[in-house]
């Protein structure tokens, strides 16, 4: 589990159109590394259509947007298309970088256990090291505080 002040580990994944994205080439910026479990459903499309809406703010605060789900690039691409998101996918379907994070966990519904994504999010900071995170995130007015963290951060 990372803790803040970490380094974050060197990762490579490929987004929506299949280009591969380091985490050495975006090292630099801040970043908004945000977990959700599944492209296409209620509460993954609000979380990323608020991270679309709220782009220029985060883009004026020199950060970046990478969602990161197991889906397939396919998957996000029709994801992008369907809901006119303009934020970056990351595609994890061997979940590495979910397990890294500690966010792929048993989860319970219904009565029933199985491993999935814990919706989460990771702020890093321009030296690679964690600089907050939310866990169990709940969508509604979590894109406010992550914005509202990042200018507290940048102060």
């Amino acid at each position: 589990m990372l803790e803040i002040g970490n380094t974050i580990p060197e990762f490579c994944l490929p987004n929506q159109d299949e280009e591969e994205i380091c985490f050495r080439d975006i090292k630099g910026k801040w970043i908004v590394l945000y977990f959700y479990p599944k492209d296409n459903t209620p509460g993954c499309t609000t979380e990323a259509c608020d991270f679309t809406a709220a782009m220029p703010d985060f883009t004026g605060l020199d950060a970046i947007i990478l969602g990161v789900s197991p889906d397939s690039p396919k998957k996000h691409l029709n994801f992008i298309e369907k809901k006119e998101l303009k934020i970056t996918l990351l595609a994890d379907e061997d979940k590495s970088l979910c397990k890294q994070f500690g966010v792929w966990q048993l989860k319970k519904n219904y009565g029933k256990e199985y491993m999935g994504v814990v919706r989460s999010t990771f702020l890093i900071a321009p030296n690679g090291t964690l600089a907050y995170r939310w866990d169990n995130v709940r969508v509604k007015g979590h894109v406010d505080a992550v914005k509202a963290k990042l200018v507290e951060l940048k102060k």
